[in-house]
């Protein structure tokens, strides 16, 4: 197993830092603490920009191949992921308010509130290959109160999959489309289980990875390859895992703890991105093919 140092590539501008009170949402998270954003959920689109969330002052950031940040979005909300779903729209889970779509600059539709049983508070979101949308719904949720949850949203119909999560949070699809990989903060863990679900039970669910320190796992990505990186929250690192489950690197950030997201460039699948909210900054490490 090799060590990496990411590299960091470009960070949020002075000039779109938050300068008032923090909201609700960050004096909950970080009470008695300074909080200019929280940067979540980054991804890449089709024109390689990467998009990321900023959950705490219900922006949305665009972030040029040449490092140009701008605020496509601000709405009255918390929006922890957002996502351009197949049909062009721009998909988001939000923790106030819940699946909801976004049609302006600051303005969105609710898709579901959760139907006959409110959400939690919504955590992060992905595409499989197929178009279907699974999302995570944490709330508060912990080892004392392991009900956070996972849902499968298609064509309208929203199916709650999982209810009994120590903190549902990041979620990745692997690139076959064979299987849903959930972090499970709290537990510092990230289970494992097939996307082809029973008719009506709730699918059998395996622990995948065990990991130790910092507070748990956040963020979840797949390559095309089919490895799997994870970041780890308030410990300043990542970690990318092949298809099997060994582990091929553990990268750290030369600054920064609160590692929240990460993705592959599609561009290039051993380019990995790496997002840290203690002070908005985006890293970037190239992740040698072990085979090689």
């Amino acid at each position: 197993m090799m060590q990496l140092t990411a590299t960091l590539w470009t960070e949020l501008p002075d000039d779109l830092h938050n300068q008032g009170e923090p909201s609700a949402w960050a004096k909950m998270t970080r009470p008695g603490q300074p909080m200019h954003s929280f940067l979540e959920a980054a991804f890449f689109d089709e024109g390689g920009n990467l998009w990321l969330s900023d959950v705490p002052y219900g922006r949305i950031f665009r972030i040029t191949p040449a490092g140009d940040w701008t605020q496509a979005h601000q709405i009255d909300g918390e929006p922890h992921a957002m996502r351009i779903a197949p049909d062009g729209r721009r998909i988001a889970v939000d923790y106030r308010h819940g699946l909801i779509a976004l049609t302006g600059e600051v303005s969105f539709d609710v898709l579901s509130g959760g139907d006959d049983t409110a959400f939690l508070g919504l955590s992060d979101m992905a595409y499989g290959p197929d178009g279907v949308l699974w999302f995570t719904d944490s709330g508060r949720t912990s080892l004392s109160d392991p009900r956070g949850r996972v849902f499968r949203w298609h064509d309208g119909d929203l199916r709650l999959v999982l209810d009994c999560v120590p903190y549902s949070n990041g979620i990745a699809i692997s690139p076959d489309n064979a299987w849903v990989y959930v972090a499970a903060t709290r537990a510092n863990q990230v289970w494992k289980f097939s996307t082809r679900l029973p008719e009506i039970s709730a699918p059998m669910v395996g622990t995948y990875l065990h990991l130790s320190g910092g507070l748990g796992p956040d963020g979840l990505a797949c390559n095309a390859r089919g490895w799997l990186a994870v970041a780890q929250a308030q410990a300043g690192r990542a970690y990318v895992f092949d298809a099997h489950g060994d582990l091929i690197t553990d990268v750290r950030l030369p600054r920064g703890l609160w590692t929240t997201s990460v993705t592959f460039d599609p561009a290039d699948p051993q380019r990995l991105v790496i997002v840290d909210a203690q002070f908005g900054g985006v890293f970037i490490c190239h992740i040698p093919n072990p085979r090689t």
